[in-house]
């Protein structure tokens, strides 16, 4: 049984862009779809579905290209993300100097952008 391939017309019709959208994105995101010996791309089901979750993290999620193309490496890293907890799950405020409660709410910060991303 063949794979259904898509022309670059297809492509850029399915996923409502412009032609010069879908180039510019494999030059940005190293993407290649196939080519006939004529030079024509062509592009499987797996490249639509790429092209679909770049458009998603661009327009609708408002990534920049360079955070789209994070999320698309972590994504499909083969390394497995892991959170790991604290021992301690408490802060006593009043022990605590003002300089070690900012230090602890940067740390925190860190934190929630690391959980962010895995998101």
């Amino acid at each position: 049984m063949q794979k259904r391939r898509f022309r670059i017309g297809e492509l850029a019709k399915q996923l409502s862009l412009e032609k010069f959208v879908i180039r510019f994105w494999e030059k940005e995101f190293g993407l290649k779809g196939t080519r006939s010996p004529g030079g024509q791309r062509f592009y499987t089901e797996k490249d639509v579905q790429k092209f679909a979750q770049i458009k998603e993290l661009l327009y609708e999620r408002g990534y920049t290209i360079s955070g789209a193309k994070k999320q698309l490496k972590d994504k499909y890293s083969d390394k497995e993300a892991t959170i790991i907890a604290s021992s301690t799950t408490t802060f006593d405020l009043e022990e605590k100097s003002p300089e070690q409660i900012a230090q602890h709410i940067q740390h925190l910060q860190k934190q929630l952008m690391k959980l962010r991303e895995l998101l």
